[in-house]
């Protein structure tokens, strides 16, 4: 939409600027192109026709009441699509209905992603608003092989944006795509308002993809989504940066929350806030597990960067994993002709105000890798109840490192050397106000850290069952701090050193009453303890 000022007066010789604005876009009615709207006509010409009348304007194209059946459409600059209550866009099930397009950005998804019910290329000022529906119907794409990339071939995405500008989605319902909801691809000036999703019609079902994008603003949403749910990614050389997320609840069946996996131009000035993560209703699933895999999850593996990224105020209902945090080496190109990217960097991420309730046995995770660690890890104000149950013998404490694998929360296969947090390749983490519990008796302590520098442990309120061997493990490791902290629960040990060449882990006002002993070491002077509350002799 277009508004210019129409009036401007003088007033004892000052210039003032009267806010009276008037509309200079126009609206037209679809059917005024011939669209039929009976679910059997295909509409896409008249759709088109009007599409490409209005994009001279500049307007909007008013979709009354009705069902209009199209193939692919191609949205341009200045148009405003506005669905009335009871107006439904359903996408055509004949893949010949839709044009094939690879963009000028050249990105990874060039190898599979060909079709779009909506399409847009450098358009600017676009906008899908309204009360009305997108129905992709995509359950009608039936997926015929296994074989990555081919699996993706020939299932439309409901929406797909390359490098637009001034984009608004907002208050449409969208529904049934045969693959990705939503993708926008290096765009700018992005927001997404007021929308509801629901994809369950087909694998690769996300909520939304926001791929390389800058400036975006994400708000008041409601998903519910067999795959990922609001997923930021970096599949070209574009970075996603400057993206704010906030006030939405989201179900799906793998993870809420997440940065990644493709990487390749990273991640950077992200705020998350205000999000409900509950189960799904749908229990089939394609992919992923009826409860979901992970609540929030941050992945830099392709190279990248993924730094300056805060969350906060979070309830998570459910999932088997509330946090897992991953700094790998998948090292995917992104286009056959760049070179192998190199381990990329993650830092300065700072989580806080986190719920988690319901979740499942395996632990959090968050890991880097030998010689390239994740840093500047700050985790503060959670409460976390994981259901436990873990004998010895059923986890495993040596995780293989696993470098090059797709990360994801259930990687390792099993449940984590630690019911709460296993850290490991880490420098700069801070743990603050943070409460772990069980509600199975657990064999395996509450944190263990291996491989971290500089971590401050303050304030841990940790469940343990008597048969854990100790609170808090820590194995290569250095400076070390765990203070103002408790066991809630009898064990053998507060905090254990498991090698000989962990140094300068200190302890100070903990209370360890229930525990047998203060600390183990493997050799003299690794612990230094003072200030604890110990139990009465």
């Amino acid at each position: 939409m277009k508004w210019k000022t129409i009036c401007v007066i003088v007033v004892s010789g000052m210039l003032l600027t009267i806010s009276v604005h008037a509309q200079t876009h126009f609206e037209q009615n679809i059917r005024e192109y011939g669209a039929k709207g009976d679910g059997v006509s295909l509409d896409t010409k008249a759709i088109q026709a009007a599409i490409d009348k209005c994009s001279a304007t500049g307007g909007t194209i008013l979709f009354p009441p009705g069902i209009y059946l199209s193939g692919a459409l191609e949205l341009k600059s200045n148009v405003d699509i506005y669905l009335s209550k009871g107006a439904t866009i359903l996408g055509s099930p004949n893949i010949a209905d839709y044009f094939e397009r690879t963009p000028m950005l050249k990105s990874y998804n060039d190898l599979f992603l060909r079709h779009s019910l909506f399409y847009a290329e450098r358009a600017k000022h676009i906008s899908i608003r309204g009360e009305g529906t997108i129905d992709g119907q995509g359950s009608r794409y039936i997926v015929t092989t296994k074989v990555k990339p081919d699996r993706y071939r020939n299932r439309p995405f409901l929406i797909r944006f390359i490098e637009c500008e001034d984009v608004t989605v907002e208050d449409v319902t969208l529904q049934n795509s045969a693959s990705w909801m939503q993708h926008y691809l290096a765009c700018r000036d992005l927001v997404i308002r007021g929308i509801k999703v629901y994809n369950h019609a087909n694998q690769n079902n996300d909520m939304m993809d926001i791929d390389g994008c800058s400036n975006v603003v994400i708000s008041d949403c409601i998903g519910d989504v067999d795959d990922d749910g609001i997923t930021l990614k970096s599949t070209s050389l574009a970075i996603t940066e400057n993206i704010v997320v906030t006030n939405c609840v989201i179900s799906c069946h793998n993870n809420a929350i997440k940065l990644g996996t493709e990487s390749t131009g990273g991640f950077r000035n992200i705020t998350v806030s205000n999000i409900v993560v509950k189960p799904s209703r749908v229990k089939s699933v394609f992919f992923g597990w009826p409860e979901g895999i992970s609540g929030i999850t941050l992945a830099t593996v392709d190279g990248g960067i993924l730094e300056d990224v805060t969350i906060s105020n979070i309830i998570i209902d459910g999932p088997l994993v509330p946090i897992f945090l991953r700094l790998g080496n998948r090292a995917r190109k992104h286009t056959d002709s760049v070179p192998v990217p190199g381990v990329g960097t993650f830092k300065h991420v700072a989580i806080s105000n986190i719920i988690a309730k319901n979740v499942k046995s395996l632990g959090c995770s968050i890991t880097g890798i030998p010689g390239h660690a994740v840093e500047d890890i700050m985790l503060s104000n959670m409460s976390i109840e994981f259901s436990g149950g873990a004998l010895k013998g059923e986890y495993k404490t040596g995780l293989p490192e696993l470098e090059t694998e797709y990360p994801e929360a259930t990687m390792w296969g099993g449940m984590l050397p630690a019911y709460g947090f296993f850290i490991r390749h880490a420098r700069g983490i801070r743990m603050n106000n943070i409460s772990i519990a069980v509600r199975k008796q657990d064999q395996r302590p509450a944190i263990m850290v291996d491989d971290v520098h500089d971590a401050r442990i303050d304030g841990l309120d940790a469940v343990i069952s008597k048969d854990a061997p100790y609170v808090i493990g820590a194995a290569r490791s250095s400076d070390v701090v765990v203070q103002n902290s408790r066991s809630r629960g009898e064990t053998d040990c507060f905090l254990a050193v498991q090698d000989s060449e962990t140094e300068s882990v200190f302890m100070t006002g903990n209370d360890v009453r229930n525990c047998i002993q203060i600390f183990k070491q493997a050799k003299e002077g690794q612990v230094k303890s003072l200030c604890n509350i110990e139990r009465a002799q």
